[in-house]
């Protein structure tokens, strides 16, 4: 397999050597004691948490910023980092109702090429008084097969006590990430811990001291609609995280933590640390605070209506469809029902997972899964948090649902598919085949899993039999909640040859390490 040559657009690295600069030297919130940047102008509204782009297809993308204050949001593109003859493009009023942050759908674009943006901040009664420029870039997905198509993804962010420690360079695998150069970023949920509260330090068990930066908002769980924006505001922070999204476009899918942990539509918590135990209240606000603060095609600034679940088309060698496995689900349990028809993805999602799926005409179909398939993830000593509820014998539970997805696939000879997650903190490859497994109306398939980016490693789940994974590699720690500076981080990056189709996996560590490669070979309904 050919690996892709440098990208022929020079503006992509010179505009992160000068540009963007701009945009790692920004002035953090007052709550870091952060000191304004030399170019602010007094009164004028500032981008201060950096830009990022999201759900980019071959015409069109998403810009996202936060404000300083009220303003309004205008975004110029350009061919050039010079932004000759620049397209302009009114955004929204950012106030208030949106914790100051606003997304502008950009349409049009050429495709396969690096597109230049800059966002400006207006004074909404003077729009000659703006901030300065923020800068980023994006390459659109390629129209022609035979262009490459590059993406990372890995989960699982600033959780389990571990946040931005300045002494290891903040959340360093963002910065590794973005040398990678990727064409998009799959954050594949758990994009923050709203119940992990982070303290100034942590006492490592060799004796050294691990060093929080701390905020208001990360000082307890978040309940009320502040704690969660502020939450989600916590590793814009960092350096590394405004510099690769100022570069790197997203596709961004939640998880539990978003909310709080293991949740479920309709729970009722037992937590001492909340006073609010309604987690539909607790996850209508994370929800609003979740759809403010990325750029997600399907969810409007607002976070009233629109879905988490969706499809991207990536051109046409790649589609990414994206999985919410938490707001439709039924309640944990030990999942031996013989009968489930709402499952882990509602019966509607299901529906439409298996429509896209039927009529996507690209080489590759990405299930982009919050939560893993044949791995045990437990809640509690007799609940299921996931799919796999440890019985290896004929589906029962959500195994059902997977089940009729998996049987699905095979039956209308959809080829492709890959399955891609985080969610369990260290990183392995499973292949599926119905040779092992006890359900076995299904074709052969593979499930990747990569995480953390910036939070505890665990020791390795248990497999459940009854779809037949094998365990080709694992790479966990032996104990629990190991943090980033005692283990590796992990993330995953595919590379989809343009000339071949060929599909090539990799599972990565943070030091520049291959851990494992795996090449899928394209038109095949199971390999």
């Amino acid at each position: 397999m050919s690996h892709r040559p440098p990208s022929p657009f020079p503006g992509r690295r010179s505009v992160l050597r000068g540009s963007l600069a701009a945009s790692a030297a920004l002035a953090l919130p007052s709550a870091v004691g952060a000191a304004a940047p030399a170019f602010a102008l007094s009164g004028r509204p500032q981008a201060r948490w950096g830009v990022q782009a999201g759900d980019v297809t071959t015409n069109s993308g998403l810009v996202w910023a936060r404000s300083d204050r009220p303003a309004r949001m205008i975004v110029e593109t350009s061919a050039t980092e010079s932004f000759r003859r620049p397209r302009k493009w009114h955004g929204p009023l950012l106030g208030a109702g949106t914790d100051f942050t606003g997304t502008v759908p950009l349409h049009g674009l050429p495709a396969g090429e690096q597109i230049h943006y800059r966002v400006t901040l207006a004074d909404p009664d003077d729009y000659r008084r703006t901030g300065e420029p923020v800068p980023g870039t994006f390459r659109t997905a390629p129209s022609k097969r035979r262009q490459d198509v590059r993406f990372l993804w890995s989960g699982d962010i600033v959780g389990q006590g571990w946040g931005i420690n300045p002494d290891i360079g903040g959340l360093y695998a963002y910065e590794e990430m973005r040398r990678l150069n990727p064409d998009f970023f799959l954050c594949s949920g758990d994009t923050i811990y709203a119940d992990g509260a982070l303290s100034a330090s942590v006492t490592l068990p060799d004796g050294r001291i691990w060093r929080n930066v701390t905020t208001e908002e990360k000082s307890k769980v978040a309940e009320t609609l502040a704690e969660y924006r502020g939450n989600f505001r916590y590793s814009l922070l960092d350096e590394n995280v405004r510099r690769f999204n100022a570069q790197v476009p997203t596709i961004t899918q939640w998880d539990d933590h978003e909310v709080t942990n293991n949740w479920y539509p309709g729970e009722i918590l037992t937590d001492a640390r909340y006073t609010v135990k309604d987690v539909d209240t607790l996850a209508s606000r994370a929800r609003k605070a979740f759809s403010e603060y990325f750029p997600i095609s399907t969810l409007p600034a607002t976070g009233a209506e629109g879905r988490v679940h969706r499809v991207v088309r990536h051109g046409p060698l790649l589609d990414v469809f994206v999985l919410d496995m938490r707001t439709f689900r039924n309640a944990n349990s030990p999942g031996r029902q013989t009968d489930d028809t709402t499952g882990i993805l509602g019966a509607e999602q299901l529906a439409w997972l298996k429509r896209e799926l039927a009529r996507s005409r690209a080489v590759w179909k990405v299930i982009a899964s919050d939560m893993p398939l044949g791995l045990v993830v437990p809640d509690g000593s007799t609940d299921i948090e996931a799919v796999a509820q440890g019985d290896p014998g004929a589906p029962l539970g959500r195994e059902l649902q997977i089940a009729e997805l998996l049987r699905f696939v095979k039956h209308r000879r959809i080829t492709g598919t890959v399955w891609l997650t985080a969610d369990v903190h260290y990183t392995s490859a499973q292949h599926y085949d119905p040779s092992r497994a006890a359900f076995k109306d299904f074709a052969p398939f593979w499930e990747f899993v990569s995480g953390p980016l910036a939070a505890g490693g665990f020791p390795a789940n248990a497999l459940d039999g009854t779809f037949g994974p094998d365990r080709v590699f694992v790479k966990a720690p032996t104990t629990s909640n190991v943090s980033p500076m005692e283990s590796p981080q992990y993330f995953g990056e595919v590379d989809i040859d343009g000339g071949s189709g060929e599909l090539t996996v990799r599972l990565r560590a943070t030091g520049g390490s291959v851990l494992f490669t795996k090449v899928l070979q394209p038109g095949r309904v199971g390999q």
